[in-house]
């Protein structure tokens, strides 16, 4: 069994924004493989099937700081390892779209993945991180996640999503290396 957790804020103020790119890619899993979520371990989850494996759906309710509450309490639950859990954030050192799937890593600065990282006393789980775009000179860094894609970035999302959702079928399916091989690229521009 997996768990894979998009991480967010709680709340309609914070849905679409940058930093909410987890919760969508869980709507969109949930939406492709038709799980509904309901409120369970401090979270918003749901359990079905990707690829013939069971797994857990979940968008934390505790806010993006506290994003390891949760996590500890389900690992705790279900008694798996980090080996179970995919982590879907996102990134603003990635170009707007662009997937980069690891099998383990630091935090890179993203709040939810440090306090993941603190709650199990490990940097071993999985994640996928979706570029969000580097914030503007002299903008907030606050501002700016916490801001809505512009109307010309949508497309890229949309793809985005469902690159990620193919993504977590391909980790399940065939192991995270062939994910890597296949998805740590960067997204094609339009052509004009």
């Amino acid at each position: 069994m997996k768990i894979i957790i998009g991480l967010g804020n709680p709340t309609r103020e914070y849905q679409a924004t940058r930093h909410n790119i987890g919760f969508d890619a869980i709507t969109r899993l949930c939406d492709d493989y038709d799980i509904r979520l309901s409120r369970a371990h401090k979270a918003l989850c749901g359990s079905g099937y990707i690829g013939g494996e069971k797994v857990i759906l979940a968008q934390p309710q505790t806010y993006m700081n506290l994003s390891g509450i949760c996590v500890r309490e389900m690992v705790d639950y279900y008694k798996l390892t980090g080996e179970d859990i995919i982590v879907i954030c996102d990134d603003i050192h990635l170009d707007v779209g662009q997937l980069r799937i690891r099998k383990k890593g630091s935090a890179g600065g993203h709040n939810g993945i440090k306090n993941i990282i603190e709650q199990l006393g490990s940097e071993e789980f999985m994640r996928i991180r979706i570029g969000v775009g580097e914030k503007p000179e002299k903008w907030d860094l606050v501002d700016y996640v916490l801001g809505r894609f512009p109307k010309e970035e949508e497309p890229l999302i949309r793809e985005a999503l469902e690159r990620t959702s193919k993504a977590c079928e391909c980790i399940i399916g065939e192991g995270i290396e062939a994910a890597m091989n296949r998805y740590n690229q960067k997204p094609r521009k339009a052509e004009l």
